[in-house]
């Protein structure tokens, strides 16, 4: 569904607490709905989900509320929300916390140069017991939006697209793909966090889907594709957590 913007939140090794706790499951094929194969769930992205309470123990995450399209709203722990979700989506489908031994996704490439398939949807493994698509933190700057909107000034390149976790506002002008030089450093937010760039986040069909006022643009993964081998932002993992609040010094290490 679509992301919530915080002012503040508590990172762990799993990420930001509450992040991708809950989804939604296919009954059919036990796949996990993803709006990465928009032909079948492209319907999430016309609802919102935010927490009831915002979520402070690992072990007793709150319940959340579940805006439909039609403006009606519903919590998680009611017993109707499945039905419900199920009529709109048009699918058979349960809501669940991440336990699944071995998730699974289904993705949709679309035909552009660069992506490593084409016209083809695929199944895609998640790590075990969580809905995260590869890692549990994903980073975006400005400079790379910024630069983006400078090699396609057609296209409305937002944050939202991209989903990130964590945006870092750059410090300079430059208008580039800077984390790309960020594998395998440190990455320090305020006083506590500690984070560890793993790997260059590769985008997909999602950035190019119509998300509220947002239009559907091919043109926003093709530009992706064509400068920058597809990528925009990076995967981290947590090494040392803590609260992170919005304006916190960000400092790459290493």
């Amino acid at each position: 569904m679509l992301g919530e913007e915080l002012n503040s939140s508590y990172v762990t090794e799993r990420g930001l607490i509450g992040d991708r706790t809950y989804a939604i499951v296919d009954k059919k094929t036990g796949k996990v709905a993803s709006a990465k194969n928009p032909a079948k769930w492209g319907k999430l992205f016309d609802f919102r989900s935010s927490f009831i309470v915002p979520p402070q123990d690992v072990g007793n995450i709150p319940p959340v509320r579940v805006i439909f399209p039609d403006g009606t709203q519903f919590f998680s722990d009611q017993s109707n929300i499945v039905d419900n979700l199920s009529n709109v989506l048009l699918q058979d489908v349960r809501l669940m916390k991440a336990s699944l031994e071995s998730p699974i996704y289904e993705e949709y490439w679309p035909d552009i140069d660069g992506l490593a398939q084409r016209e083809k949807v695929t199944d895609e493994a998640m790590p075990s017991q969580t809905f995260f698509d590869i890692a549990v933190i994903h980073l975006l700057t400005t400079s790379t939006i910024n630069h983006l909107r400078e090699l396609y000034p057609e296209g409305r390149f937002e944050v939202r697209r991209f989903r990130p976790n964590i945006v870092i506002e750059s410090t300079s002008a430059e208008k580039d793909f800077i984390e790309n030089k960020w594998v395998g450093k440190n990455v320090t937010v305020g006083e506590d966090i500690v984070m560890k760039v793993t790997g260059l986040c590769t985008r997909c069909v999602m950035t190019t889907l119509p998300q509220g006022d947002l239009p559907r643009d091919l043109g926003i993964l093709r530009t992706t594709a064509r400068y920058n081998q597809v990528h925009a932002g990076v995967y981290a993992s947590v090494h040392k957590g803590g609260t992170i609040r919005r304006g916190d010094l960000v400092q790459i290490e290493g």
